[in-house]
């Protein structure tokens, strides 16, 4: 016998569909009507004029941006690398049998999480800047933040996977770090991949924030472009944009690595068999 179908909402009728067309549409005005007056206020201000554009046909403009991205590229790949490392130690710490070693991996664990990336960023320069450079002031910084983000996404995966997964694996004989690593953790990248690439994201767009600790990536290059040809609002405009290129580059990957996952789930498991 099929069970009852739940459904948050029931189908609108006719006339919640005629309200739904007719609030689309305003809505659909109003952000039209918002995108004219920014383009006017730009227009206005003198910010639309070839001058303030013409900057970026120059080739070494373009090499500045570019640059620039290769930078943020770089300490956001290598922080994503060693903050996935950190997370998954950290969440194997808090799921320790030993008491002791998952309450001092829980202090460290709230103790990083709780303060602001920004100034774990600037601690890290002001203590160790001399010695180690900006770039991995920034680095450690996004990596003991984000470390931490992402031990506490997995712990929550690693949780999500039912019971009965962990019994039935350990009484054929598996021991507790072949359960973690053959059946636990399988299962729990597939139930975390979408919260985990979204923690991703977040470490990318923080990277900016090298740009305070004279980190020469594309903020601070986009800065130094705006100041010196007296175009700021157009060369953010620029940054922004390439910003959100990155980000759907990353989010377009996340989203074929959860097909392959997928896919690869249901070569494994096959089409269900009608017993008789």
């Amino acid at each position: 016998m099929s069970q009852p179908t739940q459904v948050l909402f029931d189908a609108p009728g006719p006339k919640g569909r005629r309200n739904n067309v007719i609030l689309s549409v305003v809505s659909a005005i109003v952000l039209a009507a918002i995108a004219a007056l920014i383009v006017w206020k730009f227009g206005e201000a003198g910010q639309l004029t070839a001058k303030k554009w013409s900057p970026f046909t120059f080739a070494v403009i373009q090499q500045t941006l570019l640059s620039g991205m290769l930078a943020t590229l770089r300490v956001a790949v290598v922080a994503t690398v060693l903050a996935l490392v950190l997370g998954t130690v950290f969440a194997l710490l808090r799921l320790a049998p030993s008491r002791w070693v998952s309450a001092s991996a829980t202090v460290v664990l709230e103790f990083f999480r709780g303060v602001p990336v920004l100034l774990l960023i600037f601690a890290t320069f002001l203590l160790f800047g001399n010695q180690i450079g900006s770039f991995w002031s920034v680095v450690i910084g996004l990596v003991l933040y984000n470390g931490m983000v992402i031990a506490e996404i997995i712990r929550a995966g690693i949780l999500a996977v039912p019971r009965g997964q962990r019994e039935a694996a350990e009484s054929i004989g598996l021991r507790g770090a072949q359960v973690m690593r053959l059946v636990l953790m399988p299962q729990a990248l597939r139930a975390m991949m979408p919260t985990l690439i979204a923690q991703l994201v977040v470490l990318l767009k923080d990277s900016a924030l090298g740009y305070l600790v004279t980190y020469q990536d594309l903020l601070y290059q986009v800065n130094l472009i705006g100041r010196q040809y007296n175009n700021l609002l157009p060369t953010f405009i620029v940054g922004a944009v390439l910003f959100i290129a990155i980000n759907m580059c990353v989010a377009g990957l996340a989203r074929w690595v959860e097909r392959r996952l997928g896919r690869k789930t249901a070569a494994v498991e096959g089409p269900a068999k009608v017993l008789d």
